[in-house]
């Protein structure tokens, strides 16, 4: 009985909420990393120093696992399109297939392109063309945000098409398409977040290295760097967050509703520290709140009226608990990261950015904050999007492919089995890598000072 009272549109969205998830974090990551990988090839072609090679050859092999993860688990969501949403497939394909078949054809093939140089073309190609193929695939990995956000954010804010006779979808105007609405704002929060992911990894590794005494010159220019992005990039992100959230008040208003618990539209609307939000009831119990806070955030004033979750029926609302609270722990973790940077500015003024335990401690702490806040984000984007997969245009009920219920739930399982197991090894083979750390080279000698202080004492790796 329980098995074929299984909801073929709940799985269908679990599943692809699942394999999503995984697959965030490596393109994230990625996108993030191979900037960084670039910069830093920028500073050792400029300053002779071999750290910054070492540094380079370190994060290059993670960066090796985590693209190849990150292809794995982005075809496997493709094939979702096919097996578990086929109805949008059909309707929307015309719009979204082009704009996925481009991420192809300039980002991804791009990096295949110049991958295998990057990783594998020390010695064998000059240093400028080394350098210029770590720039080009950084640049494809920003390419391939472009083409995947501007798709999703036509899910969000759909433009340039009609509806035709048969009840698919055309397009009209490819440039409304691709830079609808809500794309330059989730495009530069989706990067920004990219690069203060990488950022938090780098110096939380970095920090562990400072905690056990181990690669200190390797370990302060890591953290030196990921702390420039916390001061300076983490700010900025709340601000890009905040436009982000004003495009989202005009065009999503419902999603709004839910990101603040609030049910009621009118002025002088608390902000939501915390608070359980009840669909039954229609209210946000146990709530800690900022008198008028939500009004002031959103308006720019006090009395400024915000949308409630009343304004539509309760079948066109989203989860307003998932939607609520992951918006609480991305802005918690964007917080901490800001703080993080006021950390650091105060620790370098009196010159102990590379000497505090504690601070070490808060920093690897960090360390996975950004791949958090990363899937908060999309929980909020992707949730708050609902009842719609095209929003306002197509509902997620009406999209769902013709098949049973327990036919999902046997892939949803082996979903499981198998992406945890693949991101158990990958997870496993990174932290190896780091515990054995970067490979130091200095006058044409290459050693690991992992075990060796006398090593370490003779390469002035203080």
């Amino acid at each position: 009985m329980f098995i074929t009272d299984l909801d073929p549109v709940l799985l269908a969205r679990i599943q692809f909420a699942f394999t999503v998830s995984f697959h965030i974090v490596f393109p994230a990551f990625t996108i993030g990393l191979a900037s960084w990988l670039a910069v830093v090839e920028g500073l050792w072609l400029k300053t002779g120093n071999n750290t910054y090679k070492d540094i380079y050859k370190f994060w290059v092999k993670i960066f090796a696992v985590c693209f190849g993860m990150g292809v794995v688990s982005g075809v496997v969501m493709s094939y979702q399109f096919g097996t578990n949403w086929s109805v949008f497939s059909d309707q929307a394909g015309n719009v979204i297939g082009p704009l996925l078949a481009y991420e192809v054809l300039t980002a991804f093939f791009l990096e295949a392109s110049f991958l295998g140089i990057m990783l594998f073309g020390w010695g064998r190609v000059s240093k400028g063309m080394h350098f210029a193929s770590t720039i080009i695939v950084a640049i494809g990995t920003l390419f391939s945000a472009f083409w995947i956000l501007s798709a999703n954010s036509w899910m969000q804010t759909p433009q340039g098409f009609e509806i035709g006779a048969d009840g698919l979808l055309y397009p009209t105007n490819w440039i409304e398409i691709i830079f609808n609405p809500s794309f330059p704002y989730r495009f530069f929060h989706m990067v920004t977040a990219a690069y203060l992911t990488t950022a938090f990894v780098v110096g939380g590794v970095g920090s562990w290295y400072l905690w056990r005494g181990e690669y200190m010159r390797h370990a302060r220019i890591m953290v030196g760097m990921a702390m420039i992005m916390a001061v300076f990039v983490a700010p900025a992100q709340l601000l890009i967050g905040h436009a982000h959230g004003e495009n989202t008040l005009h065009y999503q208003p419902v999603k709004v509703a839910a990101m603040e618990g609030n049910w009621e539209r009118g002025g002088n609307k608390p902000l939501y520290l915390f608070g359980w939000p009840n669909m039954e009831t229609e209210t946000t119990d146990y709530g800690i709140t900022i008198p008028d806070g939500a009004s002031w955030v959103l308006t720019g004033k006090a009395d400024g009226e915000i949308p409630g979750l009343k304004d539509v029926p309760p079948e066109d609302r989203p989860p307003v608990a998932i939607v609520f609270w992951s918006f609480r722990i991305m802005v918690g973790l964007g917080m901490a990261m800001i703080l993080t940077g006021v950390f650091a500015i105060v620790l370098y003024a009196t010159k102990r950015l590379y000497d505090s335990r504690p601070f070490q401690l808060w920093c690897m702490a960090m360390t996975p904050s950004g791949f958090i806040a990363l899937l908060a984000g999309w929980f909020v984007t992707e949730v708050g999007r609902q009842p719609y997969t095209a929003y306002g245009v197509i509902r997620t009920s009406e999209s769902v492919s013709p098949v049973l219920g327990e036919h999902v739930a046997l892939s949803l399982l082996a979903f499981i089995v198998v992406y945890t197991a693949l991101f158990g090894a990958a997870t496993y083979y990174i932290i190896k890598l780091i515990r054995k750390g970067p490979a130091i080279i200095d006058e044409g000698e290459t050693y690991y000072g992992h075990s060796m202080e006398a090593s370490a004492t003779k390469k002035g790796n203080e």
